[in-house]
C-alpha cells in the first residue's frame, strides 16, 4: 500500500480484532492530488505569498461570473467564507441561483463535491455514513457518507428534520465526525454551503439557533436587474454555462489561500471593535439572544480575508463593517413583541454598526 494512503479494509479488519481504536485517517488519499500540486507551506511564507493569494480569489471570482450574472457581491462573501474556514446559508427565494452559486464554485475548484437533497425522511447515516456487515470477513466496515468531501451542498436544508439537521453540528464546528465510537477527521478544506427558502414553511423544520450559530456567515442573492437577467437567458438558450465550467484552481491553491488569510495582520483595537458590535447585540432593545463570541471569531477571520481580496496587509474598519450583517444577524433571536412591531435582526445590526464607536 502507498504510503499515507488510506488504510485498507483488511488492515482495517485486523485493528478491529485487535481492539485498537485510532482515529481514521483521511484527505489527502494516495492518487487524488497531483505530486506537482501537493502544497507546500513554505510557499505562502514568501514576499509573493498575498499575491499569489489574491490571484486565486480572482481567478474562482471571474470564473463563477461565467454562470452567476450580476452576483459580484454575495460570490465576494461567499469567497471570504471559504478562504476563512467558514459555512455559508444561502436564504432567498426560488430561482434566485443560490444552488447554481455553490456548485459554479464547486466546478471552479478541482476538489470532491457532494450534494445533499434534505427531505424529511432523510437520516443521519444518510450524511454521515453507516457501518456495513461484510459476511465473508465477519466484521463490519464503515461505508462513508457525502459528507466525507471538501465541499458539501445541503439544499434545501430546513426540509430534514431536526434530528438529521443534528448530524452536521460536530462536522462544521469540529471539522470531525463520530461514528460508532471513532472519531473520523475531515479533510482540511471542508465547506459547508446551505440553502433554504423564507416563504416556504409546510414540511420544514426551523433550523435551531445551535445551528445557525455554526454558519460563518447567512446573505442573499437578490434579483438581478432587467439587463442582466437578459444575459442569463440569452446564456441558457442552447445549454446551461454551468456544462461548459472547468475548473481554475487546485485544491493545494484554496489552501495555500486559507493559509495567506491567517496571515493578514488585525490590530488589537479592531478585534476589540468586533467585540464591541458583537456585544451590542446581546443588550440592544427587542433581542432575547445576541450574537455569541464564535460570531466575533467569524468576523475577524472574515474581514482578514476581505483585507487579502482588498489587496491589503491588515484590517481596517471597513471590512468588518461590510461584514457585520451577514455574520451577525442569523445568530440574532427577537423577542416576539418587536418581531411582531416590524424590528428585525438585521435592522438591529444595521443599528449597532452605526451607534459603536470606530477605532481612529
Amino acid at each position: 500500500m502507498v504510503r499515507g494512503e488510506v488504510l485498507s479494509m483488511k488492515t482495517f479488519a485486523h485493528d478491529q480484532r485487535a481492539g485498537q481504536t485510532r482515529d481514521v485517517p483521511r484527505f489527502p488519499v494516495a492518487g487524488t492530488i497531483p505530486a506537482s500540486h501537493c502544497f507546500n507551506p513554505q510557499a505562502v511564507m514568501n514576499s509573493n505569498a498575498p499575491q499569489l493569494a489574491r490571484e486565486i480569489y480572482q481567478k474562482i471570482s471571474a470564473n463563477i461570473s461565467q454562470v452567476m450574472q450580476g452576483q459580484a457581491a454575495p460570490t465576494r462573501k461567499l469567497l471570504a467564507a471559504l478562504a476563512s474556514g467558514g459555512h455559508v446559508l444561502l436564504e432567498d427565494y426560488p430561482g434566485t441561483g443560490k444552488t447554481t452559486l455553490a456548485k459554479a464554485l464547486a466546478r471552479s475548484v478541482d476538489a470532491r463535491f457532494k450534494r445533499v437533497q434534505f427531505t424529511p425522511d432523510l437520516l443521519p447515516s444518510d450524511i454521515l455514513g453507516v457501518a456495513i456487515f461484510n459476511q465473508k470477513e465477519q466484521l463490519f466496515f464503515f461505508h462513508e457518507g457525502p459528507i466525507f468531501t471538501n465541499i458539501l451542498l445541503a439544499d434545501e436544508i430546513n426540509r430534514a428534520s431536526p434530528r438529521t439537521q443534528s448530524a452536521l453540528l460536530e462536522a462544521m464546528g469540529e471539522n470531525q465526525v463520530s461514528v460508532d465510537g471513532e472519531r473520523r477527521n475531515l479533510a482540511d478544506l471542508f465547506f459547508v454551503i446551505a440553502t433554504q427558502n423564507p416563504v416556504e414553511f409546510r414540511g420544514t423544520y426551523p433550523l435551531p439557533e445551535a445551528q445557525m450559530d455554526r454558519f460563518a456567515m447567512q446573505f442573499t442573492l437578490g434579483y438581478v436587474q432587467p439587463t442582466e437577467e437578459v444575459a442569463i437567458l440569452s446564456a441558457q438558450i442552447n445549454n446551461h454555462p454551468l456544462d461548459d465550467l472547468k475548473p481554475c484552481v487546485t485544491l493545494a491553491e484554496v489552501l495555500a489561500l486559507k493559509r495567506a488569510v491567517q496571515a493578514v495582520r488585525i490590530s488589537e483595537e479592531l478585534k476589540r471593535y468586533a467585540v464591541d458590535l458583537t456585544g451590542a447585540t446581546r443588550g440592544a432593545p427587542g433581542v432575547q439572544l445576541g450574537a455569541s463570541p464564535r460570531a466575533s471569531i467569524a468576523l475577524m477571520k472574515a474581514a482578514q480575508a476581505l483585507a487579502l481580496f482588498d489587496g491589503l496587509e491588515f484590517v481596517t474598519p471597513e471590512q468588518i463593517q461590510e461584514l457585520a450583517v451577514p455574520v451577525l444577524a442569523h445568530r440574532i433571536v427577537m423577542e416576539p413583541q418587536a418581531r411582531f412591531s416590524g424590528l428585525t435582526a438585521r435592522g438591529v445590526v444595521e443599528d449597532v454598526v452605526k451607534k459603536t464607536k470606530v477605532p481612529a
